[in-house]
């Protein structure tokens, strides 16, 4: 998956599947997560948002199901 680099302390970079609503998320410290079933509007406000990190924690990281994957 493609991922593009983003504003953030927590976040060095952030990719999204429309077709299988995979978000993939690579923390500063290096590790990679997909959580799955993230809706295509989810992913816009993320990548909207002024704080990624604030939002991912508050809005994605414990209300879906997730895999580390690097």
């Amino acid at each position: 998956m493609q991922r593009r680099p983003v504003d953030s302390s927590a976040i060095a970079s952030v990719g999204y599947d429309a077709a299988t609503g995979t978000l993939e998320v690579e923390y500063s410290h290096g590790a990679v997560y997909q959580y799955f079933d993230i809706p295509e509007d989810m992913y816009v406000q993320l990548m909207q948002a002024s704080s990624k990190g604030t939002y991912l924690y508050n809005n994605v990281r414990d209300a879906f199901p997730y895999s580390r994957v690097g």
